[in-house]
């Protein structure tokens, strides 16, 4: 009996450092989505991109890049410099971050597809690199 109570309060403790994150709430990006439709043309944008400390205060020296590491060909990605609010983090103040937009560029026949990205971060202690999958539907224009 004696056991299991261990093993219960230590799995409890588990869940509760990965449920609370263990303090640290320096998400970087928020995407709505993951699955994404386009026609020749058209662009969507993914999320917020952003960079904060625990208290919420942007640790950023400049607009984070996107680079595409793998894709498919007429897809464009970037980020437009914006004012973003990481309400997900429970932070109610705009931070310096921007949005990312992909755009579908000629598209001349269907395809689906994984695209890979890397944001690329400039922040106040060196260098951050994240990556994010997006499952990509393109279509022609009719």
């Amino acid at each position: 009996m004696r056991q299991r109570s261990c093993v219960a309060l230590v799995v409890s403790s588990l869940l509760l450092i990965s449920v609370s994150g263990g303090g640290v709430q320096a998400q970087t990006i928020q995407f709505t989505v993951k699955d994404v439709a386009l026609k020749s043309g058209e662009s969507v944008e993914l999320g917020d991109v952003f960079y904060i400390s625990t208290n919420c205060k942007s640790v950023l020296k400049a607009t984070p890049e996107v680079e595409i590491l793998d894709g498919p060909p007429g897809v464009t990605a970037a980020i437009n410099p914006a004012k973003v609010v990481p309400r997900g983090l429970g932070c109610a103040k705009a931070v310096p971050g921007g949005k990312l937009v992909i755009t579908a560029k000629d598209i001349q026949e269907h395809s689906y597809t994984r695209m890979v990205l890397r944001i690329n971060y400039k922040t106040l202690s060196g260098d951050r690199q994240r990556s994010e999958n997006i499952n990509i539907s393109l279509f022609p224009e009719d």
